[in-house]
């Protein structure tokens, strides 16, 4: 037989055929040479996974790929630039912008998004504590999602452990507040996912959040009113069901 004409034959072996070739991963255009954010994109969703402006992905960022979205987000912000009619390549106020807020945005003010969660220490309630701690006002630093002005302010955390309760080192509380709040958000959103966070490490009795903060699309665009501030709470399991704790909480705010 001619070796031009000779059948092909393909051999599969079961090891190809496993679930461990259907993971998210693999599933994901390989998409060599494309740009990092849709190498990342292409990751969630074939995952499933939400990427909304305050959702974290950090599970989603591989090793080394920060540096190169922070490098992507330049040029495009660059682009934007060049179409609001700024001479980014004369103006030497402008020549090095796009760099700036590219590492404002990926590093600092948005970094909530793209680093893992804080580690936080945890410590067995050995003395049985039950009685009501507050921590505040820790200061808060976000930027809203619908136009991407900062948010200032200042948020307490009130909770009511029990003796299965992990309790967390002080500072803990500073550095999950900025990480959930280092993302574009929504000051209702924010301090929701602030009570899962802190009730998922401590499983206490009950969790008391209060935000206070500034909006800026209010103050510096719009109506341009800058004497008005939002307030919201969020209260959980004691806080909600009992209304003498729940005044106690917000008596101390008032003295704080």
């Amino acid at each position: 037989m001619n070796t031009l004409t000779k059948p092909l034959t393909l051999s599969l072996t079961t090891e190809a055929l496993t679930t461990e070739a259907l993971t998210p991963e693999a599933l994901a255009p390989a998409a060599a040479g494309s740009a990092v954010s849709a190498r990342i994109r292409a990751r969630l969703e074939a995952a499933g996974e939400r990427y909304f402006a305050n959702d974290n992905i950090s599970e989603f960022v591989h090793d080394g790929e920060l540096d190169a979205l922070q490098e992507e987000v330049a040029g495009e912000l660059r682009k934007v630039l060049n179409a609001l009619v700024i001479d980014v390549e004369h103006d030497h106020n402008s020549q090095d912008t796009a760099r700036r807020v590219a590492k404002m945005f990926v590093q600092e003010v948005f970094r909530g998004r793209y680093v893992a969660p804080p580690p936080l220490t945890e410590f067995p309630n050995v003395s049985q504590l039950n009685e009501l701690m507050t921590v505040g006002p820790i200061k808060v630093r976000s930027a809203c999602s619908h136009h991407l002005c900062p948010i200032i302010g200042k948020v307490w955390v009130g909770v009511l452990p029990n003796g299965e309760s992990n309790l967390i080192g002080l500072s803990k509380y500073a550095r999950l507040v900025e990480w959930v709040m280092s993302r574009p958000q929504i000051q209702e959103e924010a301090v929701a996912q602030l009570a899962d966070s802190l009730e998922e490490s401590m499983n206490p009795n009950g969790l008391a959040i209060v935000m206070e903060a500034d909006h800026f699309c209010m103050h510096w665009r719009g109506v341009k009113d800058d004497g008005s501030k939002m307030t919201n709470s969020i209260m959980r399991g004691a806080f909600l069901e009992d209304s003498s704790l729940r005044r106690e909480f917000l008596s101390l705010l008032k003295s704080a």
